[in-house]
Formats: structure tokens, C-alpha cells, sequence
């Protein structure tokens, strides 16, 4: 409820930037065409602000919405979940090109200017929808969320690997790239802003917490259910969730997302188990309510102190990614720990 709020006074803001009602001490300029960046090791050039955008990857196309870009947006692909609630009515009337992967026709049929991707899986070295070298061919620009491609490896397919631990200035670098391409640079600031500020307000609420005194495991799904896991490991957006907040991951892989025996995560005896919560359904286990079935009848994983204590956290799965929403779930685990009792006085 709190992050809604906060997200609605978010778009009210806007709109009143938008009017030109308030300024600000150190207003933004105006993006200057031709306008070039770096993004992801390749060079882009806008000659204006592009006027069809097709986005693959929910939180880039959340981002350009919370962007007052919806009438720019073309086309969108890649959902794990419902959309933000206040876009639900301009994204009904977008067209989707697909739930999962687009094909490469449809996406290059809606005759972008420009194609924003969240991950390289995607659009990429080796992307499942298409190369960068193959939009390139249709003089076609894409923009990759540098959450997926600093201090990460795509190479190889898959999820990557990652070397440098996921933070959410890479997301803010991705609002403010957008908000310069689309030349609304003064939107961009005020949504980084009250980003921050909910950041902030998320590690105040559980400063009481000591070093040690509280541990955590993420579940993000298991291809089945009775076999290991995919938890979340140091260097990913969970893993900052937990880092900034003070909770240690009981689980010390460099790998983003490991696949862990529950035989192990018990003998860690984390203090809270967060469990992703989604729409998807490639794994029987992407079902929030049959993780907690597992974790609570499940003769090794029932014997853990956060199953019996009732300490289990129902988290958006978007969150679980590198992604707009991972406010949300910095928002969520801390609530959490208060509630639960677990920040000093």
C-alpha cells in the first residue's frame, strides 16, 4: 500500500512538472539533436526525439509509462506480471506483441525507431528475438537496460554472469538515458528522486538491524518442485535488497540466480524465506501458493525456524529482477523485518 501511494503522488508530480506549475532550483536542459550516448559498449545516435518505441521487457516499458511516454509506445513484449495499476488502462490499448518472446517480423512490423530491451537474452549477443547487428540492418536503434550488461557477461545466453553486484543506480542510469532520448529530462529527475526517497525511507524503517542478526533466502521457482531451487545469490537484485537492508543471504553463490538443495538452505536456517510471486506458469513452482504448500509439508524444509515461525514473505517476482520494481521489494523485505519483530529498539 505504501509503494502505490507513493507511486500515485509519483504521476501527480509528474503532471504537474508537465504543466510547467512548479520549478526547480536546478531545472533540467533540454536534450540538444543530435544526440549521442553510450550504451551496453555501443554507440547511439538520435536525430530527434523518436516517436515509435517498441519495448521488450516489463520494466522498460513501466519505465517509459512512469515516463509519460505511453503515446510513443508501439508495442510491448516480455511480461512476468499485471502492469503497474495506474497504466493498466493505457496498456490495454497497446498492443502486445507477445506475453514471452516476440518474433523478430513482429516487432521490426510495428516500424519502431527505436527498440528498448531489458535483457540481452532478448536482443543481444545471442537474443532470442533477435540481434542488435539484425535491427541494425533495418536502421533501427536498441536500448539495453544497464542492469543487464554492466559488470555482466551475456556472451554465453542464458542469464549470464555477473561480476559486479546489481545496484539500482544502474536503473536510475536507465531513467535518465530515456528521459534524455525522449527529451523530458525534468520527469526523469523527479521519478529518480522519489525512488531514492523510498530507498532511503526503506533502510531507516530497519537501521535497528546488527550485522548477523537477520537471514534471509529468496525463491524465485524450481523447474520442479521437489527439486533444488533457484534461490538468489550474492550479486543480484535480491542480493541488494538484502545487502542495503542489513540482512544476510544465507546463500554466498557469485551466481545470479543457483540452483540450491533445500538439505543445504536448512542447514543455513535462514530467518525469513521470501517466495517470488508471479503470472508465469513455465515451472509448476512459479505458483506462489504451492511454494508455501511445499515449505510448510515438506519433511526437511517444515523443520526450518522461519516455516514454523510463520516468517515467510510473499514477494512480486518483478522485484526478484533488476528491474523498476525493485523498490518494491526493498519496500516489501523491510516491512517484513519490522513486522516480524527484528529491528532493535
Amino acid at each position: 500500500m505504501i509503494s502505490l501511494i507513493k507511486r500515485n503522488t509519483f504521476a501527480l508530480t509528474v503532471g504537474v512538472i508537465t504543466a510547467g506549475a512548479i520549478s526547480c532550483s536546478t531545472p533540467a536542459q533540454a536534450t540538444d539533436y543530435p544526440l549521442q550516448m553510450e550504451n551496453c559498449g555501443k554507440s547511439l545516435t538520435f536525430d530527434a526525439v523518436p516517436d515509435r518505441v517498441v519495448s521488450i521487457g516489463q520494466s522498460s516499458t513501466e519505465i517509459l509509462y512512469l515516463l509519460g511516454l505511453a503515446d510513443k509506445v508501439v508495442g510491448t513484449a516480455v511480461w512476468l506480471g499485471p502492469v503497474l495499476d495506474e497504466f493498466k488502462d493505457v496498456n490495454a490499448n497497446i498492443p502486445r506483441l507477445a506475453d514471452d518472446d516476440p518474433s523478430f517480423e513482429s516487432v521490426v512490423g510495428t516500424k519502431p525507431q527505436l527498440v528498448t530491451t531489458q535483457f540481452q537474452w532478448h536482443v543481444g549477443p545471442k537474443g532470442a528475438v533477435g540481434t542488435i547487428a539484425q535491427f541494425n540492418e533495418f536502421s533501427i536503434p536498441v536500448y539495453t537496460s544497464p542492469a543487464d550488461c554492466k559488470g555482466k557477461d551475456n556472451s554465453t545466453g542464458g542469464d549470464g554472469t555477473r561480476s559486479d553486484a546489481f545496484s539500482m543506480a544502474m536503473i536510475y542510469q536507465e531513467i535518465g538515458d530515456l528521459a534524455k532520448i525522449f527529451d523530458v529530462e525534468a520527469r526523469g529527475d523527479a521519478l529518480i528522486a522519489d525512488l531514492k526517497a523510498r530507498e532511503k525511507a526503506a533502510r531507516e524503517k530497519v537501521a535497528g538491524i546488527a550485522d548477523g542478526d537477520v537471514s534471509a533466502v529468496i525463491w524465485f521457482s524450481s523447474a520442479e518442485l521437489d527439486i533444488d531451487p533457484y534461490v538468489a545469490g550474492k550479486k543480484g537484485a535480491p542480493g541488494y535488497i538484502m545487502s542495503i537492508l542489513g540482512v544476510e543471504n544465507v546463500i554466498t553463490s557469485n551466481e545470479e540466480w543457483p540452483t540450491v538443495g533445500w538439505e543445504t538452505v536448512a542447514r543455513a536456517n535462514p530467518d525469513i524465506i521470501v517466495i517470488g510471486k508471479m503470472d508465469r506458469r513455465r515451472y509448476q513452482a512459479d505458483d506462489w501458493e504451492l511454494k508455501l504448500d511445499f515449505l510448510k509439508n515438506d519433511p526437511v524444509t517444515r523443520q526450518m525456524k522461519a516455516v514454523k515461525q510463520g516468517h515467510i514473505v510473499v514477494m512480486d517476482a518483478q522485484a526478484m529482477n533488476p528491474t523498476i520494481r525493485t523498490i518494491d521489494g526493498i519496500e516489501t523485505l523491510a516491512n517484513a523485518v519490522e513486522k516480524f519483530g527484528m529491528v532493535r529498539q
